[in-house]
């Protein structure tokens, strides 16, 4: 309750106490400067007592009486004592005596104009009156007031840092956005490390979305002062960002800070987790399990860890011991839809997604069932469509359409729902219904930035480069600029225009600030010189990568892939991409590199095997087709060479124009052609 150390009482000769009864008498026995001090420091010392006695007392009404008249003693005998104003302020505050504190300060100002610390005091008494903010409940009048003493204190005095954060405070509270972040420059202006003025600033910019921004200013505070609430607020804010990597790096602090700390220990499991640093966050759920050995919530967190590092049997039993913790409801079944998928057991998924879904169907929905509704309907559809249950994936996407509102949230949820539409079309291969959806889409919603996007890549299936850069390079506004350059880039890369393509990739890599963002950079440059043949480039490039990230799994993918096409440094092919298996068992181009490494090898059985296994992960695809061909082809087994290489012309023939690749065309049929021909001479014979 007050500011100072309480040993400062103890310096009063223990006689004063004598005079407690008669607070004015010091103050009237004399007007000689020294007298006058000194009798401020016995009345500030008295009122200090008598508040502190008033603290242990429970607000005992005489102490807080006595403590208000030692206090204004001292007022009148020191004027320009701040700290006297303080306490007193702080006083009439925690005694709710607003009024009387309003009267002493309006009285002051009459006096003198000028007294800034009375205005001080107004502006407390105001902000202290403006009631629950939280609520909505503000006085406005209040408002008002407390704004124009702090108005008139930093105009008179510019550099009072701790006034301007009072009045950037109040300006959020009026939300007037601009005014705060004036009024909290102008503090870091008179104070740059001001804590407060760092903190309320973030603050500011994450409730206006601008988590860059914010992040900029908390990492000056946590730099200067780190305190566990601080270093919250920016994890939080990387959050935003969905820099799990750094937000971890942040909570990690904050423990060190507040070791017992339980909710931060639970957030910087769940960054952990989503950075995909399994292990370490596997290991303090563990401990966080230990400690509280009822909560269902942790074994299911487990449960999804367990699943990432595809170890189902356990992930089982963590979703297992959540149940019989009582953990129940849509969650667990939730969960156990994404093992299922995990496992790769797809139509079981489907089968459960679909009993979520119609148990929880209703005539209608609150905004936030309608948005979790079409969370899940919008991954009943994409997993429909991989499974090439394309019917089933437009009907999924089509009721999640019709839950879109005239609220900014229900907008979005249309405007998703139509580019999964157009991309259910385009991965039917259905290039009529696709641009037909999408030039709808664009009427419908002309300056939604998904849809626009979505229009230009079907422009760019059916070949149409030029136009489908022109709607692309519409969206280069500044502040998303980098994405659109991507975009741009992968337009460029559809109608195999390189250069193109690598001007767009060299402004995009401009505004690259991460090494996350670098990363995918130097990922696609890698793609590109690849197709163009410029195999040194592109092993340059993907080896950047790797040493940004060694544990990339795409990179050590196409780089073995690249290798093995090659026919050249085969083992380091294989190592490399065994690696990326390791990361991601099913995925289905990471299994036909391995099954083409084994038959740059000779190893065709095994070659066999995986190939036919990333046919069922991936469905129909050309370039596996063409490679299990060739398996066959070279184990005698012409036959089933031809039909596979009919299958990948197949593929190439229904595919974008963009997507058809004329020399793998052609390579493939030359092939077909070979075999056709040795196999009527085999029937001859």
């Amino acid at each position: 309750m007050i500011r100072l150390a309480k040993a400062l009482i103890f310096v009063v000769p223990l006689s004063c106490a004598v005079f407690a009864q008669t607070p004015s008498t010091q103050a009237e026995t004399t007007n000689a400067p020294d007298n006058n001090k000194a009798g401020a420091y016995y009345n500030f010392a008295m009122g200090r007592l008598y508040a502190e006695l008033a603290a242990s007392e429970g607000g005992k009404s005489e102490y807080v009486s006595k403590a208000i008249q030692h206090y204004q003693a001292a007022l009148k005998l020191d004027p320009s004592a701040s700290i006297i104003f303080e306490e007193l302020t702080d006083l009439y505050i925690q005694s709710g005596r607003l009024r009387d504190a309003t009267t002493q300060a309006e009285d002051m100002l009459k006096q003198n104009p000028e007294n800034l610390d009375a205005r001080r005091m107004l502006g407390r008494i105001y902000t202290r009156a403006l009631g629950d903010n939280a609520a909505g409940k503000i006085d406005e009048g209040n408002l008002k007031r407390a704004i124009e003493q702090y108005q008139i204190i930093t105009g008179k005095d510019p550099k009072d840092a701790d006034s301007w954060v009072m009045l950037g405070r109040l300006y959020r509270i009026s939300n007037n956005s601009p005014e705060a972040e004036k009024a909290f420059n102008a503090a870091l202006q008179a104070d740059p490390d001001n804590e407060d003025a760092l903190t309320q600033a973030a603050v500011l910019y994450a409730e206006l979305g601008d988590s860059k921004r914010a992040i900029e200013k908390l990492k000056a505070a946590t730099s200067k002062s780190p305190n566990e609430r601080s270093l919250a607020l920016l994890a939080d804010q990387y959050e935003q960002l969905h820099d799990y990597k750094n937000a971890a790096e942040v909570l990690r602090k904050a423990m060190e800070l507040a070791p017992d700390n339980g909710r931060i220990a639970r957030g910087l499991a769940q960054d952990l987790m989503f950075s995909d640093q399994l292990d370490e966050a596997l290991k303090l759920y563990g401990q966080l399990a230990a400690d509280e050995p009822r909560d269902p919530q942790l074994p299911m967190s487990m449960s999804e860890i367990y699943r990432a590092k595809h170890d189902f049997a356990k992930a089982q039993e963590a979703l297992n011991k959540a149940k019989s913790l009582g953990a129940e409801g849509m969650e667990v079944r939730y969960q156990e839809v994404k093992l299922l998928e995990a496992e790769g057991k797809t139509e079981q998924a489907l089968t459960a997604l679909k009993a979520i879904l119609d148990d929880t169907e209703r005539k209608t929905y609150s905004e936030a069932e309608s948005r979790r509704r079409a969370g899940l309907l919008e991954e009943y559809g994409v997993l429909s469509r991989s499974a090439e249950k394309y019917p089933q994936a437009l009907e999924a996407f089509k009721q999640m359409a019709a839950l879109g509102g005239a609220t900014l949230t229900g907008r979005e949820t249309a405007q998703q729902a139509a580019v999964q539409t157009i991309d259910t079309y385009r991965q039917s291969k259905d290039f009529d219904s696709a641009l037909r959806e999408a030039e709808a889409a664009l009427k419908k919603y002309p300056d939604a930035r998904m849809v626009r996007m979505e229009h230009a890549t079907v422009l760019a299936d059916q070949g149409k480069i030029d136009a489908a850069a022109t709607e692309i390079r519409g969206l280069l506004k500044g502040d998303r600029d980098r994405e659109t350059l991507i975009a741009l880039a992968q337009i460029y890369e559809k109608g195999k225009r390189y250069t193109d393509m690598g001007k767009a990739l060299d402004d995009a890599e401009k505004l690259a600030t991460s090494d996350d963002e670098k990363e995918n950079l130097y990922f696609m440059r890698g793609a590109m010189y690849e197709r163009m043949k410029n195999y040194d480039a592109s092993e340059a490039a993907f080896r950047k990568v790797l040493e940004i990230n060694p544990e990339n799994a795409g990179a050590l993918n196409y780089l073995g892939y690249m290798l093995a096409d090659r026919n050249t440094r085969l083992d380091e092919a294989q190592t490399m991409i065994k690696k990326a298996l390791d990361a991601d068992p099913d995925n289905g181009a990471y299994l036909d590199s391995l099954g083409w490494v084994y038959f740059r090898q000779g190893k065709l059985d095994e070659a066999q095997g995986l190939l036919q296994k990333a046919l069922d992960r991936i469905g129909q695809d050309p370039t596996v087709h063409a490679h299990l061909g060739d398996v066959y082809f070279k184990m005698g087994k012409t036959r089933e060479a031809i039909a596979q290489w009919q299958a990948s012309l197949r593929e190439y023939q229904s595919a974008s124009q963009s997507d058809a690749d004329p020399d793998e065309v052609a390579k493939v049929k030359k092939k077909l052609d070979e075999a056709q021909v040795r196999l009527a001479q085999e029937k001859k014979k």
